[in-house]
């Protein structure tokens, strides 16, 4: 089998040696963290360490911070029986909330207005309910929202409204926001920063109780069923072992690598699109197009010369040929929105690696012009 190269983090990060060490050491544990016997106080106490390690990562109180099987779970159960005013760029787990009658207006980079239409949606828009949904980086585009601009603004005018944060894709990337900490309901998952797939958190005001389940006791009654606590242990390590590559600076060389990528594609094909190019985005994430190629063919041609990448969120790139709502959201047309692909690394992913796909793609770019012609 021909050697690999993964760059679809945004999808699913591959899994921390630290994450696989702290699971492994938590399967010899027997214990039912609700149990009050010796072992369940052994589980129990992986689950807490695991809590208080999340909880630093994010900023959010270890309190409030409510494990369960990840993001979109959360989304369901925070925003259940309510509708959630937002920009048409949220992920789909958020944005099938979406009240159709008021919208977070977005510039053509996706990113949260703050003008006078935010002004006229926070206060002419909103009713009881509600909740207002800002997205902190966008899982597409890696375009990254100024979420403490959006509270303060929203705050100053409406302090009885509830802030929801989308923080899946900047925990582990990015440097606290203190509104995504400040936030009143927030949702993270642990497979985005090299933890364990199934296993999440959200932030939950104390007193809150979800739409379903809340019958049971664990986790402060606001999730029930036993708490995963092999998956709970990863993702406290990844949240630990992420938190160090923040403060060494690991990011920072991976952005140098999608800037690397970026100059070299627009070298050779002067009609290439990077989306969000000159706004704040992610460091791992590029989103670029050329117009007229679609996204499924070059992820099929990619995946063929050993190419791991993706046309868009894992949770829609599935459905062939459909052109991404995120990027029609931000005023693209349907043939720029369909031959879009995401290119995503993190701190393992090397220079050759990316070099490599680069010119495979101009490779693919070439021999296309070619027939064309």
């Amino acid at each position: 089998m021909m050697n690999r190269v993964y760059l679809d983090w945004n999808a699913s990060a591959p899994l921390r040696p630290e994450a696989r060490a702290a699971m492994l050491a938590a399967m010899d544990v027997v214990g039912n963290p609700s149990s009050v016997h010796a072992e369940g106080r052994a589980a129990k106490a992986i689950v807490e360490k695991a809590r208080g390690q999340v909880a630093r990562l994010t900023g959010w109180s270890e309190g409030e911070l409510v494990f369960n099987s990840g993001a979109t779970e959360g989304a369901n159960e925070i925003l259940a029986h309510r509708q959630a005013i937002m920009a048409r760029t949220e992920h789909d787990c958020v944005f099938r909330h979406f009240d159709p009658g008021w919208a977070l207006p977005s510039d053509e980079s996706g990113r949260v207005v703050i003008d006078e239409r935010f002004d006229a949606t926070i206060l002419g828009g909103l009713r009881d309910g509600e909740m207002i949904a800002i997205q902190w980086a966008n899982s597409e585009t890696g375009v990254i929202n100024d979420v403490g601009q959006c509270f303060d603004y929203i705050q100053n005018r409406n302090r009885s409204a509830e802030i929801f944060v989308d923080a899946t894709q900047g925990v582990g990337k990015l440097n606290h926001d203190t509104a995504v900490t400040l936030a009143d309901f927030g949702i993270a998952s642990a497979h985005k920063l090299s933890g364990p797939t199934g296993v999440g958190a959200q932030l939950c005001p104390f007193g809150w109780l979800p739409a379903v389940g809340h019958e049971s006791g664990q986790e402060n009654s606001r999730r029930a069923g036993t708490e995963n606590v092999i998956g709970i242990a990863g993702f406290g390590a990844a949240a630990e072992a992420a938190q160090l590559d923040q403060e060494d600076g690991v990011w920072d060389r991976v952005a140098d690598l999608r800037d690397r990528l970026e100059d070299r594609l627009a070298s050779e094909a002067p009609d290439l699109i990077v989306f969000g190019k000159d706004v704040p985005r992610l460091p791992n994430t590029s989103c670029f197009a050329v117009p007229g190629w679609k996204g499924e063919t070059q992820v099929m041609q990619m995946d063929l010369a050993g190419y791991a990448i993706s046309a868009g969120s894992a949770c829609s790139s599935g459905k062939v040929n459909k052109a991404s709502r995120v990027l029609l959201a931000m005023g693209f047309d349907e043939e720029t929105a369909s031959s879009a692909i995401r290119v995503s690394m993190g701190p393992t992913t090397t220079q050759a690696e990316v070099m490599g796909f680069a010119e495979t793609w101009i490779d693919n770019y070439r021999r296309r012009k070619e027939r064309a012609a």
